[in-house]
């Protein structure tokens, strides 16, 4: 069989869904960049805080779990409108980072980071849904793919950037930069994006909350990317909270070296979204992302095997994250289409249900490795793994609508 289209597409030109695309991934590079700095500058907020370590990292796991709050706001953008639900979260952003510069106190940090990770959790599905319903499914993965150079950029862009400004400026600069560009950049993307631009595919009435969740238990194919999502998300943070750790017990990496591979994993994320936006749309979806999973699973179930050199273990995590961002992305492009009537609340739900997948992973992670060292950690993520690609074959094998 072959893709059959059956998105309706809005009248958008070239030109103008180009500007949107580089608007939207300008937005999505600032809350990537602003949830993601804290992890590798924790020590300096620490320092200028006063506060204990410790007391950053809470900050980070509280970060990192309002994506399960990301089901709440699905089906408001299903009812409200995609562009009114991106600016506002991005209102999220730009208030908490300028609050938490001109306020430098640990509780207005908390505020300023929860806002910029509730805020990511909303943009992104409304993003990913406007998106669906303007660009036809055959080229859904070019789109999805580009749009995701925010994801990379901000660990080969952002965070660097980020860093030069602690060094030079001060701990609080990078609020205020973050802040003032994320206000920018809204204004840019309210004016690219039309208000009339709300997500109604006829003229049937938005889905209730209850008829949203409704559609999403009682579609097969739904359920399986969830479950799927779920055991991905698990499989990769399992591995990610541990790598550095592997790294440096095996062979005496410092500081400085362990940042620098972050270089590596950041660099694999951009040529993964760059092979989604190349090749997904020819190779099918579906396809895609069953190759691209298969390949992440024998590179984590092989990755002990690259330990004996420091080149061979960059190696191996190259090809992990590679693997990973390629299957993950071209997933997003095809999840969108699996629930027309109710684009937002599916995606919300898909995040979500990945974001539970990584908490997870991440606590259990450290034990693991603990226990067995890499062995154990490669041997849940490679079987993880496997088992998600049985929840994706049974939710899809008989989803008619698009087949490779």
């Amino acid at each position: 069989m072959t893709d059959q289209l059956t998105t309706v597409v809005a009248p958008t030109s070239m030109r103008q869904l180009v500007w949107q695309i580089g608007a939207a991934t300008l937005n999505r590079f600032l809350f990537n960049t602003a949830r993601r700095f804290p992890y590798p500058f924790a020590p300096a907020l620490s320092r200028g805080l006063g506060v204990p370590l410790t007391d950053i990292t809470s900050l980070i796991a509280m970060n990192l779990a309002t994506g399960i709050l990301s089901p709440l706001f699905g089906p408001l953008s299903d009812r409200w409108g995609y562009r009114v639900m991106m600016l506002a979260s991005l209102g999220m952003l730009g208030l908490g980072m300028l609050a938490a510069g001109f306020l430098p106190f640990y509780g207005v940090i908390m505020v300023a980071l929860f806002l910029a990770g509730l805020g990511k959790s909303i943009f992104d599905p409304a993003l990913q849904a406007y998106l669906s319903k303007i660009v036809p499914y055959q080229r859904r993965g070019l789109v999805m793919g580009i749009i995701e150079f925010g994801w990379s950029g901000s660990s080969l862009l952002g965070l660097p950037l980020v860093g030069v400004l602690i060094d030079r400026v001060g701990w609080q600069s990078p609020f205020f930069v973050l802040g003032g560009l994320t206000f920018l950049a809204a204004t840019l993307l309210a004016v690219l994006i039309p208000a009339e631009g709300r997500p109604v595919a006829s003229a049937a009435p938005a889905l209730s909350f209850g008829r949203a969740w409704a559609e999403i238990r009682g579609n097969r194919a739904a359920l399986g990317l969830l479950a799927f999502s779920f055991l991905i998300g698990l499989a990769n943070d399992n591995l990610y909270v541990v790598y550095g750790a592997w790294l440096e017990d095996a062979f005496a990496l410092g500081i400085v070296a362990l940042g620098a591979t972050s270089s590596v994993i950041g660099l694999a994320e951009l040529i993964g979204e760059g092979l989604t936006a190349g090749l997904a749309d020819r190779l099918g979806l579906k396809r895609a992302i069953m190759v691209g999973f298969i390949v992440s699973t024998f590179s984590y179930l092989l990755l002990p095997l690259f330990g004996h050199t420091l080149p061979l273990a960059l190696a191996g995590l190259f090809v992990v994250f590679l693997s990973f961002e390629f299957a993950v992305v071209t997933t997003i492009s095809l999840a969108t289409e699996v629930l027309p009537g109710a684009r937002a609340t599916m995606m919300a739900s898909f995040m979500a249900t990945m974001g539970v997948g990584r908490v997870i992973g991440a606590l259990a992670g450290g034990s693991i490795w603990l226990g067995g060292g890499i062995l154990a950690v490669s041997l849940v993520s490679a079987s993880t793994t496997a088992l998600a690609l049985g929840c994706l074959w049974w939710g899809l094998h008989r989803w008619p609508q698009k087949s490779p």
